[in-house]
């Protein structure tokens, strides 16, 4: 049987929370060795859920080097201010103001670290997947919502808020006069291309959408346009595009990178289609992306213990 080093490869646990499920799991390293999914019901019995198994695998295995908690947000991150740790403004009922950090900060010793559902997967695949090797990555996540992660030389970025950009505004298609859905800002990217956008668009869920649809143009233009302006604002040298439109789709891939190119005009010198499709591309980790983002928040508290309150 394999020996693992306990400083090289520590045993670490996982939180990531999502707005229909939260899964808690735990690896060494990339590789998971157990993992549980909880619906995500009311706030207290779901966290008690998910502190109850990590407490049972603890003993079981033994203690936890650290452990990561990958959140949907907003969550607040600034240490300066009452709301680190928590979710903060959600539409999802019973989960504003709620104090994750301080509840699984409560039940362990180990260092924790926390962030967004899209920076830990960004993080994992910057050290496991495709983004290994490269120093500025984003991921994006296409589903019920549009987000998106950015890690700069191995750390996730942040300062005023944790980067939301899937509520930037895109530029649109001269016939495209839908409202769009977002409650904050109508037309926002998320309001135009999210799963709930395509399903009011088409009048369907976008799950029963055939591939050629006449919306997925249209929201492939759209992403296109954001992956443009991430090109020329951030500088990435991956984009990678999850979640259950962005990786249940894969003919919007090449529609995205077209769109981007011509959004572009020839003005990044060296991008051509072959270059943009080494950029503009599927998570290397497919659906383990967000889970182990949670773990890889996990090893960077181990590697950079930080306290968890300012």
């Amino acid at each position: 049987m394999t020996q693992f080093d306990p400083l090289a490869d520590p045993l670490l646990a996982g939180i990531e929370m999502g707005g229909s499920k939260a899964v808690a799991l735990v690896a060494r390293g990339r590789r998971i060795l157990r993992t549980r999914r909880v619906p995500t019901g009311a706030p207290r019995p779901t966290l008690e859920a998910l502190s109850a198994q990590l407490e049972a695998w603890s003993a079981e295995l033994g203690p936890f080097a650290g452990l990561g908690v990958a959140s949907f947000g907003p969550i607040g991150l600034d240490r300066a201010r009452a709301d680190f740790g928590h979710i903060t403004r959600t539409p999802k009922p019973g989960w504003s103001n709620v104090d994750l950090l301080g509840h699984f900060g409560a039940r362990t010793a180990a260092p924790v670290g926390f962030d967004t559902d899209v920076a830990g997967a960004a993080l994992a695949e910057a050290l496991w997947g495709a983004g290994v090797g490269k120093s500025v990555v984003v991921y994006l996540t296409v589903g019920t919502g549009i987000g998106g992660g950015l890690v700069v030389d191995g750390r996730p970025v942040h300062g005023l808020v944790h980067p939301e950009m899937g509520h930037l505004r895109v530029r649109r298609a001269s016939a495209d006069a839908f409202a769009g859905v977002c409650p904050f800002h109508g037309d926002c990217l998320e309001g135009l291309a999210s799963g709930p956008a395509v399903a009011a668009r088409a009048g369907a869920p976008a799950e029963t959408l055939d591939d050629t649809h006449p919306v997925w143009p249209v929201v492939a233009g759209q992403l296109g346009e954001l992956a443009a302006s991430l090109i020329l604002t951030l500088s990435p040298q991956r984009i990678l595009i999850g979640g259950g439109v962005g990786m249940g789709r894969p003919v919007l891939l090449p529609m995205i990178r077209a769109a981007a190119l011509a959004s572009l005009g020839g003005y990044v010198a060296g991008l051509t289609p072959a270059s943009l499709s080494r950029i503009i591309r599927r998570p290397a980790l497919g659906e383990r992306a967000g889970p182990l983002g949670a773990i890889a928040l996990a090893l960077a508290a181990v590697r950079n213990p930080t306290p968890s309150r300012a």
